[in-house]
């Protein structure tokens, strides 16, 4: 079953054109050899495409991802946002020397330290404010009410311009600087400046409890818009014969300002560490928009090559695979029929569903145990396993029915955003995959009719939270304290 949400991204128009990767001088067996270094690693993507010459050469799902479906992007949202910000700079609205302090006096703390008062908008594009950790938590705590309050309350333990800590405080002050100069909110500014313009009519924004988008993280986008935005800037800016944005911000943008250190200490995070822009990652190839998870657009000028992934997963590993299976494809193309070997395998694509048996007529019913980290419904929570047209209905409390097929994939919205779910008996247990299709995360439900009790645990845990009921509402709305 396909739900409205479903129904309406279906009808999306292409994008970008598509071509082989013989016709576009890109060896198909050099993207095989990415697939198989991927299923070698256990990495688990939700989708690939890539683009060489400004055509598809590539491009598959894992079912039950799909084409037509937008995924959460997490930070690379922060791209998009610093494409905004040079929008309201080309439009004389906007200077990279401006002062959130003036740009927003209302959120002005009391007693600004002097630093704090010569933040400006390169600092925060940079990301070199001067904190030495992310303060968007201890922000948040400061001013529940005001994250730029909050940020420019906090102290400063480096001089501003000297060093780069990753901060998601400094995109969200940004988008509300956008949104101040523009008069628009920052989702409609780039609906009406990019993504109208492009052809693309789905961008869905996860929103803080105020109805403001957060700016750094929570657009969600098909895979080929992600790759279509790799494109524009891979161009210059420019969209067919029209120009987007100026081709001066996104040389700035994607070009190297500050030295940065590994994202994650400790971590051999080689992509990570050669440099920051205008929240853009310099990569040792090209450069990248980066999400948690592995939400990638990866622009590579010396080879016209474009990538965009969704995943659940590490950043880094797909990087690593890029660089030493699909680069040496380039320049040296293949076959049709290799072309033709590697199609077939990404119409293929799928993750596991559930294995067990159908069992069909078996009902069961359990209480919820929460005791378990990562679990995604309250402890306490009814659960009721009923059959229902070859697979399942199952009832999580009173707020939660969700549809689970057995040996396929089932599509329910049960508060407005799809999730898609498979499950099987395996004995005297039922285990179903609840996979809310528009991030990367799933669910693993396990219920065990013996005991009565079950469990309902995320994969990996969302980072505004681990409620399931949070993550299927549209839009979902929290506090911005995405960690």
């Amino acid at each position: 079953m396909m739900s409205g949400y479903g129904a309406r991204m279906a009808s999306q128009r292409a994008l970008l054109p598509r071509s082989t990767p013989a016709a576009s001088g890109m060896s198909s067996r050099s993207i095989t050899a990415l697939l198989d270094r991927l299923e070698a690693r256990s990495i688990e993507c939700h989708s690939l495409m890539v683009v060489r010459h400004g055509h598809v050469v590539a491009e598959g799902w894992w079912a039950p991802y799909s084409a037509e479906r937008p995924h959460l992007l997490y930070s690379l949202t922060k791209s998009f946002t610093s494409v905004a910000v040079g929008l309201a700079i080309a439009d004389g609205l906007l200077s990279l020397d401006d002062r959130v302090v003036h740009v927003l006096p209302d959120q002005v703390p009391a007693g600004i330290s002097e630093q704090g008062y010569r933040i400006t908008v390169h600092h925060l594009l940079s990301m070199t404010a001067g904190h030495l950790t992310d303060s968007l938590a201890e922000a948040w705590e400061l001013e529940p009410d005001d994250l730029v309050k909050g940020f420019l309350g906090l102290p400063f333990a480096v001089a501003e311009g000297t060093r780069h800590t990753y901060d998601n405080s400094t995109t969200y002050i940004l988008a509300r600087m956008v949104e101040r100069v523009t008069g628009r909110g920052l989702a409609e500014f780039l609906d009406e400046r990019l993504f109208k313009p492009m052809g693309v009519d789905h961008a869905e924004w996860d929103r803080v409890k105020s109805g403001a988008v957060f700016g750094f993280h929570g657009l969600h986008l098909t895979t080929e818009a992600i790759a279509a935005f790799g494109e524009l800037l891979l161009r210059g800016g420019m969209w067919g014969d029209r120009r987007l944005v100026p081709g001066e911000w996104v040389e700035l943008a994607t070009g190297r300002h500050v030295d940065c250190v590994p994202f994650k200490d400790g971590a051999d995070d080689a992509d990570f560490s050669c440099g920051y822009g205008y929240q853009f990652w310099m990569s040792r190839h090209g450069y990248h928009g980066h999400g948690s998870f592995g939400q990638q657009c990866v622009v590579v000028p010396s080879h016209d090559l474009v990538v965009a992934v969704t995943a659940q997963g590490e950043s880094q590993e797909v990087l690593d695979a890029m660089w030493e299976c699909l680069l040496p494809g380039v320049d040296h193309p293949g076959s049709a029929q290799d072309d033709e070997i590697l199609a077939d395998r990404l119409r293929q694509l799928s993750l596991s569903p559930v294995p067990g048996s159908a069992d069909p007529g078996r009902s069961a019913g359990a209480t919820l145990d929460a005791s378990s980290e990562g679990s995604a419904l309250p402890d306490g929570t009814t659960v009721i396993i009923d059959p229902a047209d070859g697979g399942w209905l199952v009832r999580l409390g009173s707020l939660l029915d969700v549809e689970v097929g057995h040996g396929e994939w089932r599509e329910s919205s049960p508060l407005g955003r799809p999730v898609v779910a498979a499950g099987a008996w395996q004995g005297s247990t039922f285990v179903a995959d609840l996979y809310v299709v528009t991030t990367p995360h799933r669910v693993r439900l396990v219920v065990d009719t013996e005991a009565r009790t079950a469990a309902a645990t995320w994969s990996t845990v969302p980072l505004t939270g681990s409620s399931l009921e949070l993550h299927v509402r549209s839009p979902l709305m929290t506090r911005p304290d995405v960690a």
